[in-house]
């Protein structure tokens, strides 16, 4: 398990244990809400899509760079022991490349969390992994691959769903500053994409932004990088590689958005829920052995 042993795994701190599938935007809201709750938190990279806004998530700490969101702090582990000496620290999260596979047996988790936002992958069952399984956004539905599911459409942020499916992806991109898909670059073909610019640069209209597999991506419009892949992901055709915001003074790119924060407190509120009916079911069983 990428270096890990049953010897050097880390103990349990008597708070609840999450792990969180992803490190994109919504991935990093839940960590940061949870957090707060007191769990120990560990978000899994997967590099399907490419996480594109940065500045508001924790990825950018699997490169050793600052992320901070909200007043949490997102830290590297590369194996167990330092996972324990995160979880040891108070405000912050375990970034990880460790897949769920390697951090299940670890430690006996309260959730596991699938944030990956995969709108066009098959999603994988979830539930027995852990105590409750959570699915945000498409593909999932309650009873078949998750315990719990909560929407992630804007129309919908923040709903819980004990019974059905999620709605499907529609493909368009909520408005920001009255403009919609046109702030967007999606990467023309498979390959690496290059860029020497950051998160929050201004751009202008016409401007190079970087390279997908050779091909030049010019700024569509005028504005700050809200959204920038990490110079060398790898992406697949039609993949978000840049978000523009045209708000001017009102741009943002870092921190949780509206729509994150919706989605993190209503996942919450359902391990907080779950939660309470486990501990008032082993009352009431105890209360029944007693008598």
């Amino acid at each position: 398990m990428n270096g890990s042993t049953k010897r050097d795994a880390p103990r349990d701190t008597g708070r609840g244990f999450a792990i969180i599938l992803g490190t994109n935007e919504i991935a990093s809201a839940v960590a940061v809400r949870l957090s707060w709750e007191g769990f120990d938190v560990a978000l899994s990279y997967d590099p399907h899509p490419p996480v594109l806004r940065r500045g508001m998530s924790f990825h950018d700490a699997l490169y050793e760079d600052s992320a901070q969101v909200d007043g949490i702090t997102g830290k590297r582990a590369e194996n167990a022991v330092e996972l324990f000496e995160i979880f040891a620290s108070r405000g912050c999260v375990a970034v990880t490349p460790l897949h769920a596979t390697d951090l299940i047996p670890l430690r006996r988790a309260d959730a596991i969390i699938d944030a990956r936002m995969q709108k066009d992958r098959v999603t994988p069952d979830l539930r027995g992994f852990a105590g409750l399984a959570v699915g945000l956004g498409p593909n999932f539905t309650v009873g078949v691959n998750c315990d719990v599911a909560i929407e992630t459409h804007p129309a919908r942020a923040g709903a819980v769903l004990k019974t059905g499916r999620t709605w499907a992806s529609d493909g368009i991109p909520r408005a920001l500053g009255g403009l919609g898909e046109e702030r967007f670059l999606r990467a023309p073909r498979a390959g690496v994409w290059r860029t020497p610019l950051n998160i929050g640069d201004r751009v202008y209209k016409g401007v190079t932004i970087g390279r997908q597999g050779g091909a030049p991506l010019v700024a569509p419009i005028d504005g700050f990088l809200r959204g920038l892949a990490r110079d060398g992901a790898q992406a697949p055709e039609g993949a978000k590689l840049v978000e523009i915001d045209p708000r001017g003074r009102r741009a943002c790119w870092t921190g949780t958005d509206e729509l994150g924060r919706a989605v993190a407190e209503a996942t919450a509120q359902a391990l907080l829920g779950a939660h309470v009916r486990v501990r008032a079911r082993g009352a009431a069983r105890s209360s029944a052995l007693m008598h």
